[in-house]
């Protein structure tokens, strides 16, 4: 007997006790024909009324730790409309300290939290202090309170992409420039030694996910694959410095094009370039053949349904909240999604 109702909802509309309703939904024995109709009437009963009286329109007050305020930021409010009657009036917290972020949560008048953090011993002890509905975006916290997950696996975003890489390259010798946003980039080495290690240290969560898998990829595929790492403003001195540069993966420095403008001004080819997080700039180098792929997900859907998990963990929307994982779309000139 299917429904997306809690089991106390539906006890309540008929009258009866869980146990009982919990024995008819499940179709064990022992349960009279008149209870069985019982509990299917008052499925529609509450069918009946949340068709006739949807979800009150009122605030709820929901905080987000997030390590970029502004993509998750735009993304609620494009998703805002959807979610009417209900209003999310948000917060938000730098996940770069998310125990004093908890903390803060903890003393407010919060009624749910989306939450970006790294899985550690006190992290999950404070989620489990809250006592609110606690949904995670993209890492994930298994072993705490949290009600839902919701994201992209950014391990799976990074191997992908060195996947991706070695079958462009296939035995072809030459070394992936990895291009990233951040100080800390700096020479080369070989696959899966100190300088991905190196360059994933003081770097956001999702980013040191994405390098973990794209190194540990590379290290099974191609073990004695050399890989340079820079920041986009470093790329034309690399170049320069090393002529075995084939392919390049980008997990989002926001550099692409200064990235493909130094390989032409030094008149250099790639073989392969994967980048990350699909926008006008990428989608335009893709159409132009200047990308070989984009790895791309759909962050206003995760919010959406981060939102929804929040709202059912309240009992707000009907149903139990479920964790809904995203895959990593792999975006091609062939597939560029219509704007």
């Amino acid at each position: 007997m299917r429904h997306p109702y809690r089991i106390r909802e539906i006890a309540a509309q008929a009258g009866l006790s869980q146990a009982t309703v919990d024995r008819v939904l499940h179709g064990r024995g022992g349960v009279r024909e008149s209870t069985v109709r019982q509990v299917r009437q008052a499925i529609a009963a509450l069918d009946r009324k949340h068709a006739e009286d949807p979800v009150p329109s009122r605030l709820f007050p929901i905080d987000l730790v997030v390590h970029d305020r502004s993509r998750v930021e735009a993304a609620l409010r494009a998703e805002s409309g959807g979610l009417r009657p209900a209003v999310i009036r948000p917060r938000f917290h730098s996940a770069g300290d998310p125990l004093a972020a908890l903390a803060r949560v903890a003393r407010s008048r919060s009624q749910g939290v989306i939450l970006q953090a790294a899985e550690t011993p006190d992290v999950v002890e404070a989620v489990g202090r809250l006592g609110i509905p606690v949904v995670t975006l993209g890492a994930d916290l298994p072993a705490s309170k949290r009600v839902a997950h919701v994201g992209l696996d950014e391990h799976e975003a990074g191997a992908t992409a060195a996947y991706l890489i070695e079958q462009w390259l296939a035995d072809r010798a030459g070394t992936v420039l990895v291009v990233i946003a951040d100080e800390v980039a700096r020479g080369g080495t070989a696959a899966g030694q100190s300088d991905l290690v190196a360059a994933s240290v003081g770097v956001g969560a999702s980013l040191r996910a994405r390098l973990a898998g794209f190194r540990a990829e590379l290290r099974v595929r191609a073990p004695h694959r050399r890989v340079l790492v820079a920041a986009p403003g470093m790329v034309r001195r690399e170049l320069a410095a090393c002529p075995s540069v084939r392919a390049v993966y980008d997990p989002g420095s926001g550099g692409a094009a200064a990235v493909v403008e130094a390989f032409a001004e030094l008149r250099r080819n790639y073989d392969v370039y994967v980048a990350s997080e699909l926008d006008d700039v990428s989608a335009e180098l893709l159409r132009a053949g200047k990308l070989s792929a984009v790895l791309h997900h759909d962050l206003r859907a995760d919010v959406r349904l981060a939102c929804l998990a929040v709202l059912q963990g309240l009992g707000a929307l009907p149903g139990p909240p479920r964790s809904a994982p995203a895959s990593v779309q792999v975006i091609t000139p062939l597939n560029i999604p219509a704007a």
